[in-house]
């Protein structure tokens, strides 16, 4: 199938719903690959982290979420059917100019700092990807880092993505964004060449939108 064909088989909505379907380690494995593109990486030495960068020998880590309505009530016995029929990803998911109207809240989790270079991180929005970039030394109290996630795991932290921080990494590590029509056409050149090249890199970069502030 070419990619025309496959543009013809797929739309971005398709995308988008596949990817707020995903179960948590499917959904890790699609960002992997996606930053794997982005950041001509090549795959983890080892199991301590999932990317690696041969020109720059830096380990990589990817970590995203996706971005849902908080729900309005408590599952109370009175309201349990209305509840998981409102549960539908698709009736919470936002777009990402609507950030500051909904509350949300976005966990980056099991953060291990001694073992990466350069952590990839961001959210997925129902009009697009926004993607951040940041290493372990900025990874501290300025967002709100917390070393403490389960007990007994030291050296594992988290922070969050929510209505109070989500400006503050907007304005200090924000990389790149992507429509879903982009991705699309992105996930299209991984499937259909199999192997990464530097015009794929090219093609790749020509379909960033740097400028995600000017939007909000």
């Amino acid at each position: 199938m070419n990619q025309q064909s496959s543009l013809r088989a797929y739309t971005p909505s398709q995308i988008r719903n596949g990817i707020f379907a995903l179960n948590t380690r499917r959904f890790g494995t699609v960002t992997e690959y996606l930053i794997k593109i982005l950041a001509n990486a090549d795959w983890g030495k080892d199991i301590s982290h999932d990317l690696f960068d041969e020109k720059q020998k830096q380990r990589i880590e990817v970590k995203f979420s996706r971005a849902l309505r908080k729900h309005k009530a408590t599952i109370q016995s009175q309201n349990i059917l209305d509840e998981i029929v409102s549960a539908d990803n698709a009736e919470r998911m936002f777009a990402s100019s609507e950030w500051r109207l909904h509350k949300f809240d976005c966990n980056i989790q099991q953060i291990k700092k001694k073992q990466f270079d350069i952590l990839y991180y961001g959210i997925f929005f129902s009009d697009k990807v926004q993607i951040f970039k940041i290493t372990p030394d900025q990874i501290g109290r300025n967002i709100s880092y917390s070393d403490k996630q389960h007990f007994g795991n030291k050296g594992e932290g988290q922070f969050h993505l929510n209505n109070a921080t989500y400006d503050y990494h907007l304005k200090n590590f924000f990389e790149a964004e992507l429509t879903y029509e982009a991705l699309l056409k992105l996930l299209l050149k991984l499937q259909d060449s199999g192997k990464l090249n530097p015009t794929v890199i090219t093609l790749i970069l020509s379909i960033f939108v740097r400028n995600a502030t000017n939007q909000l």
